[in-house]
């Protein structure tokens, strides 16, 4: 077989060959061979392996059509967004590197409160966790003495489970082995004795990995018979790019905002029938710890979901990857497995239920790593055979990421020399989420004009804010939500980059942002601070000329009183794109 260099010495003469010197100058070949060819202004460079052939003026290229354009670009693709990424965070990217090389701005930095990336925001790594993997990544460091027993022991397990004893070979599809037997382990401990069968937990890159697996399994169908997935107002936008890639139906159910956005059983069962008329629900998702809303499930609430599901006969997908972060006092974490198992066998099972958990939140925020699980019960077996074909296309989580995860599912225990280092920083990283999550909630609702329930639980406060009608008008002027040009301008005034409600879906004629709660306490005072008087700007704004702030308070009152006002007449809560399914 030829190589590249040998078609391209055969079929182009010498450089120093009299028949075809001239051909080398007019070509302007570029080789090994000969002395370089200086390029001159103008040209362009088309190059191989091996050669260079320069175009200019006096030797006109015709460039063909790109095969791949935004025409042909696949539709789902087009349909995809995600406001975690969107462009607020890119216009916010801009300003940060112009003021990185000098530019200026009415501040000097740029704050991001769009995404929960904890050491981003300056939290630091637990030291336990990151032992571990560095022992993984380099075993050499197992004959250090600066490492304790209860580390070496751990990475000794994991790497004795890895193929060549390396982080760095392949695993089997669905994870290191006995990663998979500590999840389960970790389950029933948490469950409080509530059985977990190892062979039914898949690790994964993230929790978003495994949500976007099982989505795949079950999207199926055409026009009334396409698959329909049920998924909170206001959400976690991975849901509905998801769906948007896969062609599905985005069933909408609405969380309660005056009831601190609890799941409102009415509400499902209205989105399910009125669903039922254009497709087929086969799904339904639920978040909890809620992302954007930080609230906290209760376990009469959940029991209710489930039965729901049971009786509807739906698959439940609970996202859980807040599961360590709760902070209100009156509020508990309850899993859906545990809550499904005290339901009875008859619920136990036979409801298809997939739990969610993740290195990146919690304590840990180990995003980088990108480790996380589901388990995944009463799941037909011969779907969980093509639930492995899946996932053994993309061969393997990252090996790393799963031993980020088997440190969180099995952490340093009471009789070990780590215990007590480990159980200081993760009550500390704890407990100062705890103050920022009150902090917000209380420093947002002395703004006139916002209203942010407790942020019970996860990372986020998804506040109501009241936008003047002159605002609204001016952003559909500029064909953009009102809630957007709100973000917008808070960006472009104060640096401070957060998320416009808008792009986790809200009732119509209501208005939020989405802020993490991740900036160092004092940070977070400087945020909250800068944000208040902004807003109290933008109302001075666009209020009427000269009209009293107790107009500005009946605005708000009428703008408020939306919240439900077009309930009854909502026939669905489909999402736009329902009527060509």
């Amino acid at each position: 077989m030829l190589r590249l260099r040998d078609v391209v010495q055969r079929s182009v003469p010498p450089r120093n060959s009299p028949l075809n010197s001239g051909l080398w100058q007019r070509a302007g070949y570029k080789t090994q061979l000969g002395p370089q060819v200086t390029e001159q202004p103008g040209l362009k460079r088309f190059s191989t392996a091996e050669a260079t052939v320069q175009t200019g003026p006096g030797h006109p290229c015709r460039m063909r059509e790109k095969s791949l354009t935004m025409a042909s670009l696949s539709p789902q693709v087009k349909a995809v967004e995600y406001a975690v990424r969107g462009p607020i965070v890119i216009r916010a990217g801009d300003i940060e590197k112009r003021l990185q090389q000098g530019g200026k701005e009415s501040f000097t930095e740029v704050i991001k409160a769009n995404i929960g990336d904890a050491h981003a925001m300056g939290q630091q790594p637990i030291t336990f966790l990151r032992q571990v993997v560095a022992l993984c990544c380099y075993p050499e460091l197992l004959q250090s003495p600066s490492f304790p027993e209860d580390a070496k022991q751990r990475a000794q397990r994991i790497l004795q489970g890895c193929g060549g004893q390396s982080l760095g070979s392949y695993s089997a599809s669905q994870g290191v082995e006995c990663i998979r037997q500590h999840v389960a382990e970790f389950i029933t401990e948490r469950d409080q004795g509530v059985p977990s069968d190892w062979n039914n937990i898949y690790l994964t890159t993230g929790a978003s990995d495994g949500i976007m697996s099982i989505l795949k399994l079950l999207v199926s169908g055409e026009g009334s018979g396409r698959t329909g997935v049920l998924i909170p107002i206001p959400q976690y936008p991975l849901y509905s790019a998801a769906l948007s890639e896969l062609d599905a139906v985005h069933i909408h159910y609405y969380l309660d905002e005056d009831s601190c956005w609890a799941l409102d059983i009415e509400e499902l069962q209205r989105a399910y029938l009125s669903a039922k008329q254009l497709c087929t629900p086969r799904a339904l998702c639920i978040i909890n710890p809620g992302n954007p809303t930080g609230q906290v499930q209760s376990k009469k609430c959940i029991e209710e979901v489930l039965h729901f599901a049971y009786e509807e006969n739906l698959f439940v997908m609970a996202d859980e990857v807040y599961q360590d972060n709760v902070y209100s006092a009156d509020c508990h974490f309850h899993s859906f497995k545990k809550v499904l198992y005290e339901m009875g066998p008859e619920y136990f099972n036979n409801v298809e239920l997939v739990s969610f958990h993740s290195t990146s939140k919690g304590y840990t925020g180990e995003c980088g790593f990108r480790g996380g699980y589901m388990e995944v019960l009463n799941m037909d077996p011969r779907v969980k055979e093509q639930l492995v074909k899946l996932l053994s296309v993309r061969l393997c989580p990252p090996v790393p990421g799963q031993a980020a995860m088997d440190v969180i599912v099995n952490p340093p225990r009471e009789h070990e020399p780590s215990y007590a280092q480990f159980i200081k920083e993760k009550s500390s990283v704890l407990d100062v989420l705890a103050q920022k999550a009150r902090l917000t909630e209380q420093i947002l609702n002395s703004v006139p004009g916002i209203k942010c329930n407790p942020v019970q639980g996860a990372m986020y406060a998804f506040p109501r804010i009241f936008i003047p009608p002159r605002a609204i008008q001016e952003a559909k002027a500029r064909s953009m939500a009102p809630d957007m040009l709100y973000c917008l301008k808070l960006l472009e005034e104060t640096g401070i980059c957060v998320v416009p409600g808008s792009g986790f879906g809200q009732r119509e004629g209501t208005y939020h942002f989405r802020m993490t709660i991740l900036p160092s306490p004092e940070k977070l005072t400087v945020l909250l601070g800068k944000l208040k008087e902004f807003h109290l700007r933008f109302l001075e704004k666009y209020s009427r000329e000269g009209a009293p702030s107790s107009s500005l308070h009946r605005e708000e009152g009428a703008q408020s009183s939306n919240l439900h006002r077009e309930e009854g007449a909502q026939s669905s809560s489909l999402h736009r794109e329902e009527g060509a399914h």
